[in-house]
């Protein structure tokens, strides 16, 4: 019996497990390995990070998935893979009991690590700025957050004592290094979680705008990679919600009170968060295969391993040039669930049969900017014509892009349970986890 073991359990990893383990009539064993005993959305990461939804609402448990969908699961850390005798070494995380190492064998093996943050270098990047890599990020800026705002009531009664009584000078100031997807949204996200504890006088804050909030950008707009239009209404959108919008504002050096750029520009900040882009994990691979600058892994277009046959990437730890070389596959969820499901093809395809290619179709983009609403473009809507979205209908269309992610994997009747049980909490509790 041939044995596939997928590393890593995010978005590409859960689902090619569930799709291998659902396959009937196959004479496979699949495992899934992950640190974690849940899965989580990574796209949702910035919501958790502005406190506007509790993770422990949004997660899947892998032992319960596994069990469902006809798969293993290894909780534990990969603390090693021997490519020469086909095997991984794994520090388990078994509760109330000592860590132990295990060995797990392979035929096959997918890398699907997901990325971690790329500094990219810049001097003080890593050591005074947060990042969204994982739900434990998230949470640990929400707190961070959250304590910076509940200390300003001592320094706004200073500003009373001197005299000075606007309630509008800022007091707390957030820059956001990465004007994408990632980086706006969470702006977004923050200045709603902001209103509402002024609203219920959860803080120190006088008014919202004490709270001032940056995005710095070294391009020449704001989601470079999206339509101009559709970054137009968003920039239109971010200045209506009072988000200072800064570009061409390439950061040179990052201290523990301030953000300098390369053309001089001094930003004090508070709290840094750095959204400019991804990188592969480190990875303990013996013998290393190939990568790029970035740490990701050289894949050909059955998403083989160029220095092995018998291991497969994919995800946002993978590197793949499409085949016009035009552009690099993006480290996106949409890139990710196209890449597992043609796993799933690949490795259950009839014995003889010509391996296909993998072949990314970008669908388009959705940025959801908090109560203003949601912006994007759908490419190839309607024929070849690319179609910009907003309101209502854009709003509803993000949603379901994560409820048809969950149903995928629970399905309908669960999911209905699920966003049933979110409405309802949302109806009794704050509109921010702020404790």
């Amino acid at each position: 019996m041939e044995t596939v073991v997928i590393a890593g359990g995010g978005v590409a990893g859960l689902d090619l497990a569930t799709r291998l383990g659902r396959t009937r009539g196959a004479a496979r064993r699949v495992i899934l390995v992950d640190s974690a005993p849940t899965h989580f959305w990574k796209p949702l990461l910035h919501s958790v990070a502005a406190g506007l939804i509790d993770p422990a609402h949004y997660h899947i448990d892998y032992a319960r998935q596994a069990m469902e969908s006809g798969f293993e699961f290894v909780c534990g850390e990969i603390v090693g893979i021997d490519r020469a005798s086909r095997s991984l070494q794994v520090r388990l995380r078994r509760p109330r009991e000592d860590d132990g190492v295990a060995t797990v064998h392979y035929d096959r093996l997918v890398l699907s690590f997901g990325s971690v943050t790329n500094f990219f270098g810049v001097p003080g990047a890593r050591q005074h700025c947060l990042s969204l890599d994982s739900v434990g990020q998230a949470e640990a800026f929400r707190q961070r957050f959250l304590n910076a705002c509940a200390a300003t009531g001592a320094r706004r009664d200073a500003f009373h004592d001197a005299g000075l009584r606007d309630t509008n000078a800022p007091l707390v100031d957030i820059v956001i290094v990465g004007a994408g997807p990632t980086g706006i949204e969470l702006a977004a996200d923050l200045r709603h979680t902001v209103d509402t504890l002024v609203k219920y006088r959860l803080s120190g804050l006088g008014a919202s705008r004490q709270v001032r909030i940056r995005l710095l950008e070294r391009g020449q707009r704001l989601l470079p990679g999206l339509d101009p239009a559709v970054s137009a209404l968003a920039v239109r959108k971010l200045r209506g919600l009072g988000i200072e919008l800064c570009t061409r504002a390439a950061v040179s050096e990052v201290g523990p009170h301030e953000v300098r750029t390369e053309d001089g520009r001094v930003f004090p900040a508070a709290l840094t968060v750095w959204a400019a882009g991804v990188r592969g994990p480190q990875l303990a691979i013996a013998p290393a295969l190939g990568a790029n600058r970035n740490g990701q892994i050289l894949v050909d277009e059955q998403l083989q391993t160029v220095d092995d046959p018998r291991v497969y990437a994919m995800g946002d730890c993978s590197s793949l040039v499409q085949p016009d070389r035009s552009q690099m596959i993006p480290p996106t969820a949409q890139a990710a669930r196209q890449q597992s499901a043609f796993l799933a093809g690949l490795l259950t395809r009839r014995p003889g049969a010509a391996p296909p290619r993998f072949a990314y179709r970008d669908y388009g983009t959705l940025v959801t900017l908090g109560r203003s609403g949601t912006v994007g473009i759908l490419l190839r809507a309607v024929g070849k014509r690319n179609l910009r979205v907003r309101g209502a209908i854009a709003s509803l269309m993000y949603r379901m892009t994560y409820e048809r992610y969950v149903m995928s994997h629970v399905g309908l009747p669960r999911m209905l349970g699920h966003m049933v049980a979110r409405w309802c909490r949302s109806k009794m509790l704050m509109p921010v986890k702020w404790h």
